[in-house]
């Protein structure tokens, strides 16, 4: 019998510890994640290497000793490649695939190669080949010799291996092409953003690390019915939705792309326009998975990211999440968030509570309103109800006595 399913990549994961390392168990939980990220894009770990050093080798990566240990490895193993836990300069590439003479990656090549299998949208498509174009435009020798030998693997997903065929000037002109369709799918977007400004809806962002349960919030509050995976970027493409809360105003929840350590430039300039969800949203759901070792790093990396997108001055709720998972009720902090929940979005533990204090943070934005309308003012009142919140109708001699809530911005309209 003929076994057509294609074989698995052997790899073994390299990574450097630094001393600008945060702490000595950091290369440790870095290959963890970087093994979950291999598995993810389909490729089986059969070993790791690691080597400290004083800052990362310029012309190798890792040192030449190192190197020799990993081609010995190599053979023992059966390695069919090599991954390497930091992006790589085109040099490191090129030389690594010299000494080694085998397949080199880094963790940049693993996560667009994930991304690619991921994308589902004409948008996110676009996106994650303009990033794969603009990895590869820089690398182009060092991969042609590697990539040209290859039927499948990780990095030959996503705009297809014409690529490689392709020399800098047709690649740099197809960057050029995918700018330009982004810059109408950006339009499109911010004019979406406008829309919801004009209907003066609040805007909910739901952000955090990759597998932290951003889908399976959304899925629970709102019946999304988005795709849920315990895997590392399981959704890409981000999806809206109203939600109703316990005081009766709705707000439009948005998930947005998981973040991750390293996360490629590469894929935060495609991704920008949305990832900045965040940017113009009224409150951020920061959704961290309370289970999860590291999860001190993962709010790091998640607040890095938000700054570097210009993401400031926003209200912040920390959704410790899977907390079903934990033994027992555990003391956790985020001193950079405004309010702080532990809930379980599977189980649905907590989302009233979230429910009852997004009603309130969005009251304390909003002005108060207790005054009588005159029966011919009957249409003001109707401002409030579709904007804002009336708590109290009376109808009276006077008029219409209301009591209510109503968006700043919108309050000269009912004077």
């Amino acid at each position: 019998m003929i076994n057509l399913e294609e074989e698995k990549e052997r790899v073994i994961l390299v990574g450097v510890s630094t001393k600008n390392d945060d702490n000595n168990h950091s290369i440790d939980e870095s290959l963890d994640e970087l093994e979950e990220l291999v598995q993810t894009a389909g490729a089986f770990v059969v070993g790791r290497i690691t080597q400290n050093l004083d800052r990362i080798h310029p012309a190798t990566y890792v040192g030449k000793g190192k190197i020799e240990e990993i081609r010995q490895l190599a053979m023992e193993l059966d390695a069919t490649g090599i991954v390497c836990d930091d992006e790589l300069t085109p040099a490191q590439l090129r030389n690594l695939e010299d000494e080694l003479g085998m397949k080199i990656m880094d963790r940049t090549l693993v996560i667009l190669d994930i991304f690619a299998a991921r994308a589902s949208t004409s948008e996110g498509k676009i996106q994650v080949e303009l990033a794969q174009l603009r990895y590869q435009a820089t690398r182009l020798v060092g991969l042609r010799n590697s990539l040209s030998r290859l039927g499948g693997g990780i990095g030959t997903r996503g705009p297809g291996e014409k690529k490689l065929e392709m020399d800098r000037r047709i690649i740099h002109q197809r960057i050029g092409q995918l700018k330009a369709e982004l810059e109408q799918v950006k339009k499109h977007r911010e004019i979406a953003r406008q829309k919801r400004e004009q209907s003066h809806t609040s805007v909910v962002a739901i952000v955090g690390y990759t597998n932290a349960g951003k889908s399976t919030l959304l899925n629970t509050l709102t019946k999304a019915d988005v795709l849920e995976e315990d895997k590392l970027f399981a959704t890409l493409d981000p999806t809206t939705r109203l939600f109703e809360l316990e005081s009766g105003e709705s707000v439009l929840l948005t998930d947005t792309v998981g973040f991750i350590r390293k996360l490629p430039h590469h894929l935060i300039d495609a991704f920008r326009s949305t990832l900045e969800e965040a940017k113009y949203a009224d409150i951020i759901l920061h959704v961290v998975d309370a289970s999860s070792p590291m999860i001190d790093t993962h709010m790091h990396v998640v607040y890095d990211t938000l700054r570097e997108l210009g993401v400031e001055g926003k209200t912040i709720i920390t959704l410790f999440n899977k907390v079903d998972k934990l033994g027992e009720s555990p003391i956790l902090r985020d001193f950079k968030s405004d309010y702080r929940l532990n809930i379980s979005a599977k189980q649905g533990t907590g989302l009233d509570e979230l429910s009852k204090l997004l009603g309130e943070i969005l009251r304390s934005q909003k002005v108060y309103v207790d005054k009588i309308f005159a029966y011919n003012e009957a249409g003001k009142i109707q401002i409030i109800r579709t904007y804002g919140q009336v708590l109290e109708e009376e109808y009276t001699e006077e008029g219409i006595k209301v009591k209510g809530y109503i968006p700043a911005e919108m309050y000269t309209k009912i004077l």
